[in-house]
């Protein structure tokens, strides 16, 4: 099965709403995952049908039984993180502040401490009219978003076997929830902007992409909205030999179509057409024609 991810170096470039008009362009040869589980979102643009909600479990979290427990604060003193308090009559664990590393169970001289599950985030399965769909969403306050991103590729290999494409939207940034979703994929498409910042953000993706021995390809999006920006980033891909799939142009059409929900590829533009042809060229280098 082919994985693409689509990833940013930052916030705000048009990583989903490129990512939803690629996969309605794929329409019935795609399983799209949204993997940007801190602030997921591409359900906005292609509007499933969720038919399964499931709950995703973290790291255990520590729990005390303050019929057993004696007051010794022996836990509090071996806690790390400080997520054991101490209150009049009993101890209390913040599951917000406790990691799980289970410290406390081991010290606790009285067994009064049990690690259990914790419940962090849910993840839901459904069917738009581009094909099967999944996403993840951790709720406020929870890590383990790596984690998350791992279980929601996972899942989307097995969810429909028979189709060929998993197309990724992956997180902003450079932390663990990036690594956990462009490893393993057979190209990661770096949606990027010609603004400073968008340049700047952009380097470090590469490099840790290529650390990750990623396969990459560019897209520029608002590419006339800063002529010089583009032009440097024309002479970086050069650079970091990374072909550029398209130059995306600040189309009116994208901004009516995300108001309306749905992927601007629905609707004849310049934008429509240029990643159309982006999207043929795709599919002749995945043999998926």
């Amino acid at each position: 099965m082919i994985q693409i991810a689509v990833v940013s170096g930052k916030g705000g470039t048009g990583k989903t709403v490129i990512t939803g008009a690629i996969g309605s362009l794929l329409s019935g040869r795609v399983v799209m995952a949204d993997c940007d589980v801190d602030a997921a979102n591409l359900a906005l643009i292609i509007q499933p049908d969720i038919d399964t909600t499931e709950p995703f479990f973290g790291m255990d979290r520590a729990r005390i039984d303050t019929s057993l427990c004696n007051l010794c604060e022996t836990c509090i003193e071996s806690c790390r993180f400080d997520a054991i308090t101490r209150h009049e009559d009993y101890v209390q664990v913040d599951p917000l502040q406790c990691e799980g590393c289970g410290v406390c169970e081991y010290v606790c001289p009285s067994h009064a401490i049990t690690m259990v599950p914790h419940t962090c985030g849910e993840i839901r399965t459904g069917h738009s009219r581009y094909g099967p769909f999944i996403d993840g969403s951790l709720f406020p306050g929870n890590g383990n978003s790596g984690l998350m991103v791992h279980d929601i590729r996972k899942r989307a290999r097995e969810i429909a076997p028979d189709i060929p494409l998993i197309l990724v939207d992956g997180p902003p940034g450079i932390g663990c929830p990036l690594i956990s979703a462009v490893t393993g994929c057979d190209i990661v498409i770096l949606v990027t902007e010609p603004g400073s910042s968008g340049r700047h953000d952009l380097g470090r993706l590469v490099t840790v992409c290529r650390s990750l021995r990623s396969r990459m390809m560019m897209i520029i999006n608002k590419a006339d909205l800063v002529p010089k920006g583009t032009l440097a980033l024309q002479e970086s891909a050069k650079e970091w030999d990374i072909p550029i799939l398209c130059e995306i142009p600040l189309d009116p059409g994208i901004t009516e179509a995300t108001r309306n929900c749905e992927p601007f590829t629905r609707k004849k533009s310049q934008a429509t057409v240029i990643l159309k042809k982006a999207v043929d060229h795709l599919k002749q280098d995945l043999d998926l024609t």
